[in-house]
């Protein structure tokens, strides 16, 4: 398990290529600091990578939020894209709660 900054915890990704863990820790930070620069209360960010076989790749990416959890996950062969797209939908997920609470 590896740290980044505070709140950012990555799992999994430490039989990574470098170049591709960079590129990971770039990605994921992007998000965390929209997260944190637009949505009050986003409190911390873990995202997990599991290999499921036949070169599919899981991403699970955990937020919370006002103590809440919300969860995405997405999977793939190409490891950046399911990552983005498991972090496109927390992003989904935490902007609906953030409305939901501001309502």
């Amino acid at each position: 398990m590896m740290e980044l900054g505070g709140n950012i915890t990555l799992s999994g990704f430490s039989e990574r290529d470098f170049t591709e863990l960079i590129v990971v820790k770039k990605i994921v930070g992007q998000y965390a600091r929209r997260f944190s620069d637009t949505i009050p209360g986003f409190e911390a960010l873990k995202v997990a990578l599991t290999e499921e076989g036949h070169g599919t790749l899981a991403i699970h990416v955990h937020a919370r939020m006002h103590n809440h959890d919300l969860l995405g996950e997405a999977q793939g062969h190409n490891l950046f894209v399911a990552l983005d797209s498991a972090l496109k939908r927390v992003d989904e997920e935490l902007r609906k709660r953030h409305d939901q609470l501001t309502a």
